[in-house]
């Protein structure tokens, strides 16, 4: 019988030494919203990003002249040039240019998973091409999801479970438990969407701050077909 790749789903970056595996493409889920600004980013024209962990890194940066987008607790940092919100980085002021970002934590799961055979970028807004691509890979699948500070977060796992949906269908693939649960709340939110989007406690943060049109925009699907792929320091646009 032929061996089925697997794909499978870490709900924290906490537990990604648990997960790992040397030959996995590892996709990097931030839905609120550091992945799907970073995908935004490339599709208004940026050139190359560069994922920090910290703000001390993201400083040393800003003081050596790049552009630099920083945010903790989903607030911009004063002093920085951007924050994470898609739309700061709808601007032709980027590109062709290097933009650092920082944030809470997406850019934490990147850290994380440096080390694999492939790092790319996952959000809703580039879902179909993202899916196309990894099955035309032939190789095991980790969905890592940024979730919250260490925690599990309801959309980076819901995006799991559609991307597991997605990857399943044509019968290539097993999942592991962690993606058959994302599978099944994937599931369950087709029942009512919008109203399981909104009841997630990021969801509810970012409103309170003021940022459902970020919130509405992040759960938009395939806004752009490019995928960013994690090249050394960089994120550059998969060619």
């Amino acid at each position: 019988m032929e061996k089925k790749l697997i794909v499978d789903v870490c709900l924290s970056p906490q537990l990604y030494p648990a997960y790992q595996k040397e030959d996995s493409i590892v996709v990097v889920i931030d839905v609120l919203r550091a992945t799907s600004a970073m995908c935004t980013a490339f599709e208004f024209g940026v050139e190359k990003m560069i994922p920090v962990a910290t703000l001390e890194e993201a400083t040393e940066y800003k003081k050596n002249g790049f552009l630099v987008g920083a945010e903790r607790n989903g607030i911009a940092i004063e002093g920085f040039d951007f924050g994470n919100s898609p739309y700061s980085y709808m601007t032709e002021n980027i590109k062709g240019k290097t933009v650092v970002i920082s944030t809470t934590n997406g850019t934490q799961a990147i850290e994380a998973a440096r080390d694999a055979y492939k790092v790319v970028i996952g959000a809703f807004t580039n879902i179909t091409s993202l899916c196309d691509w990894l099955l035309s890979q032939n190789r095991n699948v980790l969905l890592l999801c940024s979730g919250w500070k260490n925690r599990l977060n309801l959309e980076d796992s819901v995006f799991a479970g559609a991307v597991t949906e997605r990857l399943i269908k044509n019968n290539a693939y097993q999942t592991g438990d962690a993606a058959l649960a994302a599978l099944f709340l994937y599931q369950q939110t087709q029942q009512s969407q919008v109203k399981f989007f909104h009841s997630s406690s990021h969801s509810k943060r970012l409103a309170a701050m003021g940022l459902k049109k970020d919130i509405k925009y992040c759960f938009s699907l395939d806004k752009t077909q490019i995928i960013p792929i994690l090249e050394g320091k960089y994120l550059v646009k998969m060619e």
